[in-house]
């Protein structure tokens, strides 16, 4: 292992202990290096390496600190393994989504609140209205299709969970526009899904819900075959 590599495990081993929590100040570069036996050098591209990683954060003038550790952001690195598997075959990103967001609104069945399912009653108003209309305005829907999930998600009470369902949805934006504007009744079945997944959640029916997320994430696998090359596609517009 590198002395770089020193520094990181060490840093992260003064957070498991409970020596360094979120929010904390990192000691000061001399006392630091020295505590863990490296050089500054070293101490500043593991510092550099932790801050790619979501662990640390450098405030200009104010010193380096613990991030709130938030689940989501560790687990953003992982998007490049779901990028770099997923060339070869989508469905294998697709699969695993299925069976992540199924889960979750098992889950949050029980667990949503009143208020979160006026939110994305909310959100499906504004969809029937844009499925109502033509042309229809596709880069909107897929933003309420995107918070629409995400509502679901955090209402799993599970960070790692949110972090992998976010990690896997947002590389999946590209073949839902793709379907969004190519695939005849596509936003009409997507919005008609979306009601029978809300109306499960509001009976608070947890097998109910995870059987029509699965469903409804089964559509859009099976619009796979009829996506075309990175070429032909359109953009991301919100993959964020």
């Amino acid at each position: 292992m590198s002395r770089t590599d020193d520094v990181v495990d060490s840093i992260k081993r003064m957070i498991l202990d409970g020596v360094l929590r979120p929010g904390d100040r990192l000691p000061v570069e001399k006392d630091l290096a020295e505590s863990l036996g490296v050089s500054r050098g070293a101490l500043r591209e593991g510092v550099s390496a932790l801050s790619i990683l979501g662990i640390v954060s450098t405030r200009q003038g104010d010193g380096t600190y613990i991030t709130k550790l938030d689940a989501t952001q560790l687990l953003a690195p992982m998007g490049f393994a779901v990028d770099l598997h997923g060339q070869g075959d989508p469905r294998h990103v697709y699969t695993v989504r299925r069976l992540l967001e199924a889960e979750a609104a098992r889950l949050a069945a029980t667990r949503i609140t009143d208020e979160a399912l006026c939110q994305a009653r909310d959100l499906l108003g504004e969809s029937a209205r844009i499925v109502g209309q033509a042309p229809h305005d596709h880069e909107r829907l897929i933003e309420i299709d995107i918070a629409f999930h995400r509502i679901i998600a955090a209402h799993t009470d599970n960070p790692v969970m949110i972090g992998l369902i976010e990690a896997f949805a947002r590389r999946t934006v590209r073949g839902r526009l793709w379907r969004s504007l190519h695939e005849e009744g596509a936003d009409r079945r997507t919005h008609d899904e979306h009601v029978a997944i809300w109306a499960a959640l509001a009976a608070r029916d947890s097998e109910r819900a995870r059987i029509r997320m699965a469903n409804h994430l089964i559509g859009v696998e099976e619009s796979l075959h009829r996506l075309p090359d990175d070429g032909d596609a359109p953009s991301d517009p919100v993959a964020d």
